[in-house]
């Protein structure tokens, strides 16, 4: 029998890797001949950069770049297969790196993204994974684009500042000094929002909130994004701030799509491609998928559908494990996975849940238990 085992992280327990462990050794306990594969799963946000990095055998870079306050910040990223570059913006820009009482997207930059991306070109580094998921800013990308020798002009030819704020006084946009390596570079960024960069549905009104703006904010840097968008398009005539996912993390999307010609891609359908899960999957009897809490939401697309999907188009039974599940995660039955099992034994505090030792025990004795039955 051969075990196919991509499991999303239980996210304040278990990496993805060491999940999929803890179910390797359940699956061998029930049947020690098992040819067991796991693979690194993640949907292209937190966690994307050690899983593929350990995953896929990855060197760890770590950088210190400009943060979202404008000081100096470490980030990590890793080099996969020699010169792809796995980068989570949230490393340099993240919301967790600015403190509640500063949260402000008038004044949060991009601009270590950028420096992150000029460190791996530097490197060798010709292709790029973007995970751009949990940002602090709302800058439309000029930030990360600044780094990257793009310049944002006042009427005055002078550059602007740093920020949302910045674009108030946007006149003009220059390629004229940008890394001509840039030219070299391929970029998919993982995308999983259909925000448009502006309106009701834009950055600003959806997600500037949760980043410190205010309703008065809010208004401004719609408007502001929308002359933003005008202005690129004169240099930039495929500028679209429609389409979908240019409102992703705070206009970064629409930065990567105008500037760079990224594709904006599903996270999880990236990640499955770069890991080459497909070909492992091809030939199994099961394959076993999870993440931490099993729910509505996770029929709705998130990571373990994606590897069910996958499953389903070669006919594979589905298993999955998660840390809870509830009540309306049935529809996840109607997308692929068979079966799936919460793995807590008894009365527990969420502390205990979480431990790292009770989880890891808790999940192998779960697929020991259902793969006594497989087999």
């Amino acid at each position: 029998m051969k075990v196919v085992i991509a499991i999303d992280s239980f996210k304040g327990s278990l990496s993805s890797l060491e999940a999929g462990e803890a179910v390797r050794e359940g699956v061998l306990k029930a049947d020690g001949s098992a040819k067991v594969v796991i693979r690194p799963l993640a949907d292209g946000g937190e966690g994307t950069v050690d899983a593929l990095a350990i995953g896929l055998g990855g060197e760890m870079i770590e950088a210190e770049v400009t943060g979202p306050l404008c000081e100096p910040v470490k980030a990590k990223y890793c080099i996969v297969k020699g010169s792809t570059a796995v980068i989570e913006m949230a490393q340099a820009a993240g919301l967790p790196l600015v403190p509640a009482e500063l949260r402000d997207p008038l004044f949060t930059t991009t601009y270590g993204v950028g420096e992150l991306i000029l460190d791996a070109i530097r490197r060798g580094c010709r292709s790029f994974i973007v995970g751009i998921g949990g940002s602090a800013t709302n800058d439309g990308g000029t930030g990360m684009l600044s780094a990257l020798g793009f310049e944002f002009l006042d009427k005055n030819g002078e550059k602007i500042a740093l920020g949302a704020r910045g674009l108030e006084a946007l006149a003009s946009v220059s390629a004229g000094n940008v890394i001509p390596e840039l030219r070299e570079c391929s970029f998919r960024v993982a995308c999983d929002v259909n925000n448009p960069l502006c309106g009701e549905r834009g950055c600003s009104a959806v997600y500037g909130p949760q980043k410190g703006a205010t309703p008065e904010s809010v208004k401004i840097m719609d408007g502001w994004l929308g002359k933003y968008a005008e202005t690129a398009k004169s240099a930039f005539p495929n500028a679209d701030p429609n389409y979908p996912g240019a409102g992703a993390a705070g206009g970064l999307g629409f930065a990567f799509k105008t500037f760079m010609n990224a594709s904006l891609e599903s996270g999880i359908g990236i990640i499955l491609d770069e890991t080459e899960l497909e070909k492992h999957i091809a030939d199994a009897d099961v394959v076993v998928t999870g993440e931490g809490r099993i729910d509505f939401q996770t029929a709705m697309g998130k990571a373990p559908i994606g590897v069910a999907k996958l499953a389903k188009k070669h006919g594979k039974r589905v298993v999955a494990f998660a840390g809870c599940v509830t009540a309306d995660a049935e529809e996840c039955n109607n997308h692929g996975i068979d079966a799936f099992f919460p793995i807590i034994r008894g009365i527990t505090t969420l502390d205990e849940a979480l431990d790292r030792d009770n989880a890891y025990s808790n999940l192998r004795a779960a697929a020991y238990q259902v793969f006594r039955l497989i087999k």
